[in-house]
């Protein structure tokens, strides 16, 4: 059997999969919930600065029937006072003493309000801090959250005055919403974290009402910007965890990184992890279906690892890093061409319109006469020679596996274009191309 056991910076939980710090880990109520569900730990709602909350807080994205495909958010840290939350967070610990509870904190950009509210949270018996330097709204504006994290030698400096008082790991919890996310996290490694968690929200404006103009979520008719987050972040949540991860100070310094943003299945846990995350945290996919898909990630999880061999997470814990690369160390010799099986095609010619009127116009319709039917309609077909093997005909194809993309063997050298240039830097003049071009028998569409 699969072990799901994590040591995540000397912090340990039955598995991998971690509430964030969002309204589901808001209270004991939920947090305990959610152990008695499944989940492996929680970073509870970040506690800190006095707040008060708005009505609405919500702004959605729903797609083709599908709900909540990214959830903005303009809700604050939490509203609740801390002695309660501190109160909470003992209580949960004492229950539940094998699972993970860090506390996520947030206070003004002062040494003694940092460290004030780290020594009244290890009373509690937590496992480990978040310090928030994410959050992009409400709390921004009052020089905390993102406002922290946008800045690196703000980041270091607050995590240096962390350190100096915590005797537990502490977390730093990194902003997407900066030009180069590596240079926060490595400032945050430079104060001395143990470890660290991206991404929190993205900054954004969720959308506006055609007909009253007001934005969503509505405030009393006003709206600005906040959090996104959800399954359309995930791409951009990859990006930057792998960037990270693959940083060759951080993988020096051997910081674990908890991922999260748009995770939802087992399968997005996985992809995290093979990207290199030691845990995951989820918020939106609780708020959306409750504590229980925990129970299908974790057996969706232990059933892959089962089937791949890997007896510990450990064993897969970044193993798709290395296939990280540059585009100028891509194989220009690589080639693939679309290959289309008439007897799964519905006819519907989405293909041959997305290559015709977006790509390289190499599908033509044929009567390839499959059937006896009068009215059998003209079929798609490549034209392999010309095809540059873009794959869009086979991503906007409504039938799985209709289209496939093929390798064939043209006779191309195989080299990069870091290499090309290297060794013949003429071919940066447009005519020394055309003649590369004709050399390596590359067609131009």
């Amino acid at each position: 059997m699969a072990d799901l056991k994590v040591d995540f910076a000397g912090i340990k939980s039955p598995n991998p999969f971690w509430l964030a710090s969002a309204p589901p880990s808001n209270s004991a109520y939920q947090v305990q919930k959610a152990f008695e569900q499944g989940w492996g730990g929680a970073v509870w709602k970040t506690i800190g600065a006095p707040v008060l909350n708005v009505s609405n807080r919500y702004g959605t994205i729903d797609y083709k029937g599908s709900k909540i495909i990214g959830l903005n958010n303009v809700e604050l840290i939490s509203d609740r006072p801390i002695e309660l939350n501190l109160k909470e967070i003992a209580e949960v610990k004492r229950n539940f003493p094998e699972h993970a509870v860090i506390v996520s904190a947030m206070v003004e950009s002062k040494k003694e309000a940092w460290q004030d509210v780290i020594r009244r949270s290890e009373e509690t018996g937590c496992d480990g801090f978040e310090l928030n330097f994410g959050c992009p709204h409400g709390m921004s504006e009052r020089g905390m959250g993102s406002a922290m994290g946008q800045v690196p030698e703000y980041t270091c400096m607050v995590t240096e005055w962390v350190m100096e008082v915590a005797t537990k790991p502490v977390i730093v919890k990194l902003t997407p919403n900066v030009t180069d996310i590596v240079v926060p996290a490595r400032a945050a490694a430079k104060g001395g974290a143990s470890a660290l968690s991206l991404i929190n929200t993205i900054n954004s404006i969720m959308g506006v009402d055609l007909d009253t103009f007001e934005l969503r979520p509505n405030v009393g008719g006003k709206g600005g910007h906040g959090g996104y987050a959800g399954p359309a972040v995930k791409p951009i949540a990859l990006h930057l965890l792998s960037a990270v991860a693959a940083d060759p100070e951080i993988q020096r310094l051997r910081l674990p990184i908890s991922g999260m943003g748009g995770v939802e299945t087992w399968q997005d846990a996985v992809e995290f992890m093979l990207l290199g995350a030691s845990s995951v945290q989820v918020a939106t996919a609780v708020m959306h279906w409750g504590f229980r898909i925990v129970e299908d990630m974790i057996d969706g999880m232990s059933n892959w690892m089962d089937d791949k061999g890997f007896q510990s997470v450990n064993d897969f814990i970044g193993k798709s890093l290395p296939r990280i690369s540059s585009f100028g160390d891509f194989d220009l010799g690589f080639q693939s061409v679309a290959e289309i099986n008439q007897s799964k095609c519905i006819q519907c010619n989405l293909c041959f319109i997305a290559c015709n009127d977006a790509a390289h116009q190499c599908i033509d319709l044929k009567d390839l006469k499959l059937t006896n039917e009068a009215n059998d309609r003209l079929r798609p077909v490549v034209r392999a020679e010309d095809c540059v093997g873009c794959a869009l005909c086979s991503t906007v194809c409504p039938v799985n596996d209709c289209i496939t993309m093929v390798q064939v063997d043209t006779g191309r050298p195989h080299i990069t274009w870091n290499q090309l240039i290297t060794s013949r830097p003429e071919v940066l003049e447009w005519d020394k191309m055309e003649e590369y071009r004709k050399e390596a028998n590359i067609h131009i569409h």
